[in-house]
């Protein structure tokens, strides 16, 4: 009978592999809503178990049976708590309960031919190991071979017979050791078919029959059951977690934010290669192309903000006066610095910028003032950029005030990119004031 027993809990084990071995080729449960190296908050951790099995004497060791061989299988129940602390290790408190009885058939008179010991309960805190979360081959972890073992407190009752005669002891509560194996299957998310097999050291007193001073009674639990995660149901379980299962089901996604950075960074190659082009002054008058409307003056030709000849003045008088800047004047500037803002990374200013540039404009045609422009960037992006674009920026202000009529020639341009900062680059509030464009009147 104990022969067939076993084939029986065997034949169980194996169909339970066989049903769960397509579900483990497509299942992605395990890593919804989960990060690479993620923190356990992406998971849920707190499950709960429920068992019922087969006790008895035995086990498929066959060590410390005591001459009780004449097997009888008891039903057993057990439910547990558990809390995973990462996808291999975890620990709960179990409850567990039944009977367990034995024969002895050899037993002499005297002997203890038979016993009956009932178990109300017990309860033991252990530390589960599942071992298909440390193998990288098992990707989804459906299949997961797992062990446990701990220590609790065992209450029991004990019935003995003797020659016909059967003795009850009293009531014990003694420290017992069980120690659990077996295999855990994903059939859900969340959700565990639990087959195991329990080996429990108790009290040599559990049998009845007197044993050496190191001699503990041993006895058996073979169980099935449901594990269920508790907490919110969109998570996957921590125990059904594998790491690197989370890694491979990112890979595609992680793999298209690669690219499409790879596809910026060369997107970003050609503007800047756009930029120095536009930034050229091939004909040397002081005017970048991308501005000059007269290329190819020749050298020495004093040129307007487009690039042109400007005309040729004769019988020319040098006036040397006076340039008084007011507060009023001052302000003008100001104003005009305070709204000057660029399209993002590019040279373009934007028309929410006319209206206080065109009154410096008009303020240099009328006062015929000199205006210095000084562009500034932070320290983002390298330094070759930044002295180009903050060069560009203050060429593409000069070219703007030239077209509503300024004097190119009183007009100068240059960029120090973030060599001059004046504030910190440290924050972002700091970085937003070194981005300008300085304007000075003299």
């Amino acid at each position: 009978m104990k022969t067939l027993y076993f084939k029986k809990a065997s034949m169980l084990a194996v169909a339970g592999l066989l049903a769960t071995t397509s579900f483990a080729q497509t299942n992605k449960t395990s890593v919804e809503g989960t990060t690479p190296l993620g923190p356990n908050s992406e998971y849920r951790t707190w499950s709960f178990g429920i068992n019922a099995g087969v006790l008895n004497q035995s086990n498929i060791f066959g060590f410390n049976r005591d001459g009780f061989d004449k097997l009888k299988h008891n039903v057993g129940y057990s439910a547990y708590i558990k809390k995973q602390i990462s996808p291999s290790f975890g620990i709960k408190a179990q409850y567990m309960g039944g009977k367990v009885a034995g024969i002895n058939e050899n037993a002499a008179a005297t002997q203890v031919s038979e016993f009956e010991t009932k178990m109300p309960w017990s309860a033991a805190l252990s530390g589960e190991f599942t071992m298909a979360n440390t193998n990288w081959r098992f990707f989804n972890s459906i299949i997961k071979p797992y062990f446990a073992v701990g220590v609790g407190a065992l209450n029991f009752e004990t019935t003995t017979t003797t020659d016909g005669t059967a003795t009850t002891a009293d009531s014990q509560t003694k420290l017992y050791v069980p120690v659990d194996a077996g295999f855990k299957f994903a059939v859900a998310k969340g959700i565990n078919i639990d087959l195991g097999y329990q080996l429990n050291w108790a009290n040599q007193d559990f049998d009845g029959k007197a044993g050496g001073q190191y001699k503990n009674d041993l006895f058996s639990y073979a169980h099935a059951g449901l594990e269920i995660a508790l907490g919110d149901s969109r998570k996957p379980y921590l125990g059904n977690s594998n790491p690197v299962g989370t890694l491979v089901a990112k890979y595609d996604e992680l793999k298209a934010e690669r690219d499409a950075l790879v596809a910026a960074n060369e997107q970003l190659k050609s503007d800047i290669s756009t930029i120095n082009n536009d930034l050229k002054d091939d004909d040397g008058d002081g005017v970048a192309n991308k501005f000059d409307k007269c290329p190819n003056t020749p050298a020495g030709t004093k040129v307007d903000g487009s690039g042109c000849p400007l005309p040729e003045m004769k019988h020319e008088t040098k006036v040397v006066e006076k340039i008084v800047v007011t507060e009023e004047d001052k302000k003008v500037v100001d104003e005009a610095i305070k709204n000057l803002e660029f399209d993002l990374g590019k040279a373009t200013i934007r028309p929410t910028s006319y209206e206080s540039l065109n009154r410096v404009a008009a303020l240099l045609i009328e006062k015929n003032f000199s205006l210095k422009l000084a562009g500034h960037t932070d320290n983002t992006g390298s330094m070759q950029t930044n002295l180009r674009l903050s060069k560009e920026r203050a060429e593409s202000v000069k070219a703007y005030l030239v077209s509503k009529g300024a004097n190119a020639s009183r007009i100068e341009a240059t960029g120090y990119g973030p060599n001059q900062p004046i504030a910190t680059n440290a924050t972002a509030e700091g970085r937003q004031q070194n981005r300008r464009v300085e304007f000075t009147l003299y």
